[in-house]
């Protein structure tokens, strides 16, 4: 059995039919000329073996520890399930993909402040940090703290260097939205966010560019039983619309079934699109309109961005990952 030897280098070496040279290396985290498909390899047999305790304090050890930290803010409006968000998880998801494909390793930390990030990066001796929906001033100030490099998604802030900023288009697809719906006729159209500030805003502001004209705006509770009062307590008000732009797809699933419970028929009687294009949007009845942003494009980009800061340590950007909408059922009846 496995567990009952020591699990030697050239073991691990013969079994993959490599040097024992590249192995060490491998563990000793020295892979500048190793392939991520060798890494890999080793990784899994190493697992497999049962070397990765050995391994992770050798790699705790080492000025490369190939770990990447993700830290996201734990917002109160997730009321303890923010992991689930669809989006948090979608991003989570790609970030662990990516990661690993790169020869590293994930670590996820949920943080009501910021300044937690530098404990959890010191404590582990990691290389670099993903960072998730933090304000826009504590970015800089948890950089004044701490030298490993980090990139942030969807940051709203003045870069002042050594920070990389990864944006979507956030105007461009509430354009894109607003376009949609005045192609489809409609006139009377409110957009629903729990903010007006930066990213919601801007979605707004893009929806009313495609529009044509100023879409209406709720700014909705951040808890989920004020918000079904908030709704119930305006039912009068949204029935006038023809349509609805909710600024997450969360928003729009959540209003979707407010509406059907009293008695308005989707999309006949109202249209509803979201954003973010979650796996949901597919999972719900009418499918779901929403604006994709491409997780997966933005994971690559911010493992890409951390080798790079790595390499040069005063590098900064901001960076901008374009955007599409996605017409499913809910803005238009006659796709059944």
């Amino acid at each position: 059995m496995w567990a009952e030897e020591k699990v030697r280098i050239v073991d691990i070496a013969g079994e993959l039919g490599l040097s024992t040279a590249t192995v060490s290396n491998v563990i000793h985290g020295k892979t500048k000329k190793v392939s991520a498909d060798t890494i890999r390899r080793v990784q899994e047999k190493l697992e497999e073996r049962g070397y990765i305790p050995n391994m992770a304090a050798t790699l705790l050890a080492q000025n490369n520890s190939r770990i990447i930290g993700v830290v996201i803010k734990n917002h109160e409006k997730y009321e303890g399930q923010l992991l689930t968000d669809p989006f948090i998880a979608s991003s989570l998801n790609y970030l662990s993909d990516e990661i690993e494909r790169n020869g590293n390793f994930m670590m996820v930390k949920k943080a009501k402040n910021i300044m937690e990030s530098a404990q959890f990066a010191s404590m582990w001796n990691m290389d670099g940090m993903v960072l998730l929906s933090f304000c826009a001033d504590e970015y800089q100030a948890l950089r004044d703290q701490i030298r490993i490099p980090f990139v942030v998604y969807d940051g709203c802030f003045e870069n002042k260097g050594r920070i990389c900023n990864i944006q979507i288009d956030n105007r461009e697809g509430g354009r894109q939205t607003g376009v949609h719906f005045r192609t489809l006729g409609h006139r009377r159209v409110l957009c629903v966010a729990d903010n007006r500030e930066y990213m919601d805003w801007q979605r707004y502001e893009g929806l009313c560019e495609g529009l044509g004209f100023a879409a209406d705006f709720w700014q909705i509770p951040i808890h989920k039983r004020e918000r079904e009062r908030f709704y119930q307590e305006r039912t009068v008000q949204l029935r006038r619309y023809s349509a609805i732009f909710a600024v997450s797809d969360y928003y729009a699933v959540e209003l979707m079934r407010f509406l059907r419970r009293i008695g308005v028929r989707l999309p006949e009687e109202m249209a509803v699109a979201g954003f973010d294009d979650s796996v949901i949007c597919e999972q719900v009845i009418p499918s779901l309109t929403s604006v994709r942003q491409d997780g997966a494009c933005r994971a690559r980009k911010a493992v890409e961005l951390l080798k790079r800061m790595k390499e040069h340590p005063n590098f900064s950007g901001n960076f901008l990952t374009a955007v599409q909408l996605i017409p499913r059922e809910s803005t238009d009846w006659l796709r059944h």
